[in-house]
């Protein structure tokens, strides 16, 4: 099958490079950054610029390079915005530069090329042939065309190659000379699919995901293979996933968003309400004030408001919170490094500490009214053990005594395996009734295990003789495969074509012909193998809902004798799987056999034409029997949910498991009592049973769903049928309004899709705060759609913690995430905002209120220097009360009170003991300060404003002149003296210096002149007396 669009498929020849470049694919080099070193500016400010305070305060710049609406200089408004915007370009410039750093270190790996020559990752090219080798990066998106180990391969994720390339070998003259094409589907994000065709010869092989290595894997426990080059840098899954993640905004985000419109409203009225009264101002009193206030031509009252409100609208600028969110995000920060500093929050055993994977959604822990838990390594802790089965009607675990009374277990001595050498040591049984089944040779019993041991993706590991470890996708596959290998079924190796298995001693190895895989659509797992007789056999384990219905109906008694036992399993809180099998005719499976290699090698809906294809063979089937293992809680689990439901947080559990299985685990953690009024059971299979149920206890019916009054405690458990029809567009509001009525809600045989989509309901049409934890893949859309994703690093991978915006170890240390660490940052994110705006609030209505006191001309009731004051007192004050509570909380006296809650004594005393915290603290403020000093010495000697002129001349006035050099008299040659000197009369000095005689009296005038404009009038100074004066003169 070709199609002709290139958007749908992606054609390509092995070791034809010419070939491919004519379809023009991307090569191999990754760009995860965003900026060159010439886009970096204009581009991050035009990012910056977008927000609504920068672009206000670039508006208010422009507003004080006008001299007639301007009252403060410029510099006050561009340092404040420059220094934030400096601080996001230092933040963003170095993210990038990591991004780049990043980039150049994954394009300039080396790897090996068939034609062995050493190449860098930038430089493969599509349909290039690459080695691999042990441990190392997978550098593109591969095909597999041969690999060979010393042992077995082991990842959790098994890949194969196709038997008609690994016949290649390691020859390089061979995979030179390999001229394969390949058809497949063109550039997706889809991890768990891939669709394509590999034509060899004239043959066609069908590709699927096995086949397949994604870039960013690691080869293990392979000392190398050979692949072939399909997709390249951009178009690999792990770049196609690589997408901008959902940003999630807190109730704090929106609210300041309101905040600041509300104060630009509020900054807009003030203005206009300062504007209309300097124009009433001038109007009334304006006129008495022109003799030394002109005004200019053309000048009117009206116009005058107009000034005055851009001079007010610079001078009220101190109320828009610029620095806001820089604040709020250092705020964050410190609020993020408290939980990865928490140690009451590591878990030791792993080794694993909290972390905050996200500095923007701490305060909304604080505020979390609904959570979404998975089960399974949740709540649980993922680690199964074999515990209980039923083979043919009748049940093993269970230790009975002669009287048919049930003995505990510590009262009985472990089954043991000692007659098998290739037993696991660590494996405990107590039921001896089932050992001795598997010696006697119960074809039951041995087709039990057999089916373990054989139906199964399980990759075996033995470096020495009889030493095996098993390496599975799931911990109930391992539990499963570990327990048929203690009783006599010992998985031993297994190739892409064939299962080895010791059974009972004997090495059998079964011709492994078809896998049917097990997805969440399908709930089961079948292999179809042929043994060493030529008997073609299907096994197929899988949820029991799902084997009852491919069941023959000659198994009907022993289907109602299991599912009792599977009923009293799940009571138990075991996970329960159905065992099947079925004898296949030759020459009916080879004609399935065609028609699966013409669906597995269809490019088109190739996922629909398999399962039907499966839906054919996999019926009619034999039922062997059952399985249960068990899943113990977490440690603590059960007290967290009680403190957290104290705390009226409502807890949803959404799990994959059968409805008795959910519900014991539900009794387990307390979220489910025997005190609780009544446990709703919503368990139909028709849309309108569903609606009848709901309808039963709700009737009312609105858009917005609020917390629902009832008058005692409630539980609803609904399962995966009844919940896909709840969820339907009209069943949705009845569905919410009853499961508000709960304390306590459990979904069972969900999917991961629903799981999503009950989150999402919740988020539509509550106005609460939701936060979804899970540990697995299937947990990672529930995950994404919640406010919150938690995600626990267990088991099951990372997947769920990569997503996730905050991670620990367990389940318990929930508690602590949102009663104190949500709690106390939701408090000092309220606080803080509260200061900030009070703040700002009580600095800028002082100018506001002058107005009315200096005519509202626009002049500063503050002046800077004031302003600096307070800033100062602030800063300094803020630095002192902060050092006096570290001391203070870290003192001795803090300890011998409060011992448990104060542990770390004299953290603080003993840092600044050391005098290289003070060399730091002496540098920092040095290197912060001197560039401000020496730019404004700068400023003065080289751009000297008027105001600094002035200085210069009054400073240069004031300066003490020199005294006049010592002059000394000529010697005269007359030797007359002076008659002064002889002269005894009495002078008149007392008769000068009382001034009566130089007195005139002054003459006043009749009538009032007005005044003259003249130079004359100008330059003369103006003669004032007091009327008291001029009476007494005349």
């Amino acid at each position: 099958v070709y199609l002709s669009n290139r958007k749908l498929e992606r054609h390509l020849r092995a070791n034809d490079r010419e070939f491919n470049l004519s379809f023009k694919y991307a090569n191999n080099a990754i760009k995860t950054s965003k900026y060159n070193i010439f886009t970096f500016l204009p581009l991050n400010l035009f990012e910056q610029f977008q927000r609504l305070a920068n672009a206000y305060f670039v508006f208010l710049l422009i507003l004080q390079l006008i001299p007639a609406i301007s009252s403060l200089s410029w510099f006050t408004t561009v340092v404040p915005l420059l220094l934030v915007l400096c601080i996001t370009l230092a933040k963003d410039g170095t993210d990038d530069i990591n991004r780049h750093k990043n980039d150049r270190q994954v394009n300039n790996r080396r790897c090996y090329h068939a034609l062995c020559k050493s190449e860098k990752w930038m430089n493969v090219q599509v349909g290039d042939i690459i080695k691999l080798e042990n441990n190392q990066f997978v550098t593109v998106r591969t095909l597999t065309l041969l690999y060979t180990s010393s042992d077995p391969g082991t990842n959790l994720k098994v890949k194969q190659a196709l038997t008609v390339t690994g016949d290649l070998g390691d020859n390089i003259d061979t995979l030179a000379a390999f001229d394969g094409e390949v058809h497949c589907e063109a550039p997706n994000n889809r991890l768990d699919k891939f669709t394509g065709t590999l034509t060899v010869q004239g043959e066609t092989y069908a590709l699927d995901n096995e086949r397949i290595l994604l870039r960013g894997c690691t080869l293990r426990n392979t000392e190398w293979c050979f692949g072939l080059v399909l997709f390249g840098g951009p178009d690999t899954k792990l770049m196609q996933n690589s997408g901008k993640s959902v940003f999630k905004r807190t109730s704090i985000d929106h609210l300041m968003n309101v905040l600041v419109l509300f104060i630009f409203g509020l900054l807009a009225c003030m203005c206009t309400t300062l504007a209309i009264g300097n124009g009433i101002w001038e109007h009334q009193q304006g006129t008495s004030f022109t003799a030394f206030l002109p005004r200019q031509d053309g000048a009117n009252a009206a116009f005058s408001g107009f000034l005055s409100f851009w001079s007010y609208v610079i001078i009220l600028n101190t109320v828009v919170p610029i620095s806001l969110y820089v604040s709020v995000e250092i705020l964050r920060l410190g609020n993020s490094y408290f939980i990865d500093w928490d140690r009451k929050m590591y878990h030791t055993k792993t080794d694993t500490p909290a972390q905050a994977r996200t500095t923007t959604l701490n305060e909304e822990l604080g505020q979390i009214k609904y959570i979404f838990s998975d089960k399974t390594g949740t709540l649980t802790q993922n680690i199964m053990t074999f515990n209980r089965c039923s083979i043919n009607g009748k049940s093993y675990g269970e230790v009975v005594d002669f009287s048919g009374q049930r003995v505990e277990i510590t009262e009985v001595k472990k089954v043991d395996f000692s007659w098998n050498s290739l037993a696991d040591t660590k494996f405990c049984f107590h039921d001896h009734a089932l050992v001795e089944a598997v010696k006697q040779g119960s074809s039951e019993v041995h087709a039990f295990f057999r089916l373990l041991a054989l139906c199964h993706t399980v990759m075996p590991e033995e470096k020495t003789e009889g030493q095996l470890f098993y390496q599975a996708q799931s911990p109930d596959e391992g539990a499963l495969v570990t327990a048929a290998r203690n009783f006599g079924f010992v998985f031993r190796t297994r190739t892409p074509e064939t299962i080895s298995v010791v059974e009972m001693g004997i090495n059998i190895t079964y011709e492994l012909l078809a896998v049917l895989d097990f997805n969440n659509v399908r709930k089961r797992m079948s292999v179809i193998v042929r043994s060493p007789d030529g008997r073609l056999t299907l096994y197929c384990k899988g949820a029991d809902t799902i084997i009852y219905e491919r069941l023959h109906p000659s198994c009907s008694k022993v289907m109602e004798v299991t599912t009792e036992h599977l009923n009293e399993y799940a009571g138990e809180g075991l996970r329960t799987l159905a065992l099947a099998y079925k004898d296949l005719d030759e020459a009916e499976f080879e004609q399935w056999r065609e028609r699966h290699h013409e669906a597995s090698t269809a490019l088109e809906d190739r996922e629909e034409k398999l399962d039907a294809i499966y839906e054919e063979i996999e019926k009619d089937l034999m039922l062997i029997g059952a399985t249960a293992v068990e899943d113990k809680l977490q440690d603590g689990v059960p007290q967290t949910i009680e403190q957290l439901a104290q705390a009226d947080i409502k807890i949803w559990v959404l799990t994959g498991d059968k409805q008795e299985t959910a519900e014991n685990i539900g009794y387990s953690c307390n979220m489910l009592r025997e005190e609780m009024t009544e446990v709703f059971i919503i368990a139909a299979d028709t849309a309108e049973g569903v609606k009848e149920e709901l309808s039963r206890f709700r009737g009312q019916k609105s858009q917005v769903v609020l917390d629902e009054e009832s008058n005692g405690e409630y539980g609803l458990v609904i399962n995966g049928h009844s919940l896909a029809y709840g969820l339907q567009k009209d069943f949705q509001l009845e569905l919410l309004r009853t499961a508000c009525m709960c304390q306590t809600v459990i979904c069972c045989r969900v999917t991961p899709l629903q799981k999503a989509q009950v989150v999402e309901l919740v988020k539509k049409y509550k106005k609460a705060v939701t936060l979804a934890i899970g540990d697995g893949a299937n947990d990672v859309s529930m995950i994404k759609a919640a406010h919150i994703g938690v995600g626990i690093s267990g088991q099951e991978g990372m997947q769920a913690v990569l997503s996730s915006d905050f991670s620990f170890a367990q389940f318990r240390y929930l508690q602590r995430l949102l009663l104190v660490h949500g709690h106390w940052s939701y408090l000092r994110m309220c606080k803080f905002l509260c200061y900030f705006f009070y703040k700002n609030f009580s600095f800028t209505f002082v100018h506001f209120w002058y107005g009315f006191f200096c005519g509202f001309s626009a002049q500063l009731g503050l002046d800077t220097y004031y302003w600096t004051a307070v800033n100062h007192f602030f800063l300094w004050g803020s630095l002192s009360v902060f050092f006096a509570i570290t001391f203070t909380m870290y003192s001795n006296g803090m300890y011998l009170i409060f011992t448990s809650s104060f542990p770390f004594i004299g953290t603080a005393r003993n840092s600044l003991n050391q005098p290289n915290v003070w060399l730091t603290i002496f540098l920092t403020t040095l290197l912060c300060v001197l560039p401000v000093v020496a730019l404004r010495f700068l400023l003065i000697q080289l751009r000297p404003t008027i105001n600094d002129k002035v200085r210069y001349k009054v400073r240069q006035a004031k300066a003490v002149l020199p005294p006049p050099p010592r002059r000394f008299p000529r010697r005269r040659i007359s030797t007359r003296r002076s008659g002064y000197a002889f002269s005894h009369a009495r002078g008149y000095g007392d008769l000068v210096t009382s001034g009566r005689f130089l007195r005139r009296p002054v003459k006043t005038r009749l009538t009032l002149f007005p005044l003259v404009e003249s130079p004359l009038a100008e330059n003369s100074p103006q003669t004032y007396r007091s009327i008291g004066e001029g009476a007494q003169r005349s």
